[in-house]
C-alpha cells in the first residue's frame, strides 16, 4: 500500500467522522448523515481527479467505501452528539493536512505545473467541508475563520518547495503536513484569519 493510498484512506476517515457528527448534531437522519460523511470525505479527492482527468478512487477503490461505512457506524453506535469543540477541531485539523498532502502529491506524481499542484492540494482539503457546512446549513468555516484555506496553502506550496529542494517525498510530505497542522493551530489560539471586507457606511 502506498504512501498516497494510506493518506487518501486517512483523509476520508477523518473527514466522514467529522462531517457525520456535524450531521448528527443538526438532527439528520441515518440517511443524512450517511450522506454527509460521504460528501464531507469524497468530493475533494473526486474533484482533484477530475481536473486531472482520472477516475475518482472511490469508484475503484472499496477500502474508501469501508472507511465512509465505519465513520458513520462509529457515530451512530456511541450517539454523542456534541456541537463542534476540541476533538473535532483536532480532527478536522488532521484531515485537512492530510488531504492537503493527498492532493499536492497526486499533482506532483501527474507532472502538473508547480501551482497547479499547490491549487489541487487546496481543492483536495477544503471542498468537503464547505460542501458539509452548506449542506447542514451552517456557516461555512472555510469563508470566515480559522484560515483553513490558508493553512493548507501554506503546507502544499512546503511540499513543493522541498521536492524542488531534492527533499525525498516522504519527509517532504509529513513536513508539508506538519506546517498545516501549525498554521491552523496558531491561527485558532490566537484567532488569526485574513483581513474581512468592509463596506463604507
Amino acid at each position: 500500500m502506498s504512501l498516497l493510498h494510506i493518506l487518501d484512506l486517512l483523509s476520508t476517515f477523518t473527514f466522514a467522522l467529522v462531517g457525520a457528527r456535524v450531521a448528527a448534531d443538526k438532527g439528520l437522519d441515518y440517511g443524512g448523515i450517511a450522506f454527509i460523511a460521504a460528501v464531507a470525505s469524497v468530493s475533494g479527492g473526486t474533484l482533484r481527479n477530475v481536473f486531472l482527468g482520472m477516475q475518482p478512487i472511490w469508484i475503484i477503490d472499496p477500502w474508501i467505501i469501508t472507511s465512509i461505512i465505519a465513520a458513520v457506524i462509529l457515530t451512530l453506535v456511541f450517539r454523542r452528539v456534541t456541537h463542534i469543540g476540541r476533538s473535532l477541531l483536532i480532527m478536522d485539523t488532521f484531515g485537512l493536512a492530510v488531504a492537503s498532502m493527498s492532493g499536492v502529491q497526486l499533482a506532483v506524481e501527474m507532472k502538473t505545473t508547480w501551482f497547479a499542484a499547490i491549487l489541487l492540494g487546496l481543492i483536495t482539503a477544503v471542498t468537503g467541508g464547505l460542501l458539509r457546512d452548506v449542506l447542514c446549513q451552517v456557516e461555512p468555516v472555510l469563508l470566515h475563520r480559522e484560515t483553513i484555506g490558508t493553512s493548507s496553502i501554506v503546507g502544499a506550496a512546503t511540499f513543493v518547495g522541498l521536492l524542488h529542494l531534492n527533499v525525498p517525498g516522504n519527509l517532504a510530505a509529513i513536513t508539508g503536513g506538519a506546517v498545516v497542522v501549525i498554521t491552523r493551530t496558531i491561527s485558532i489560539y490566537f484567532d488569526l484569519h485574513l483581513p474581512r471586507f468592509k463596506s463604507k457606511s
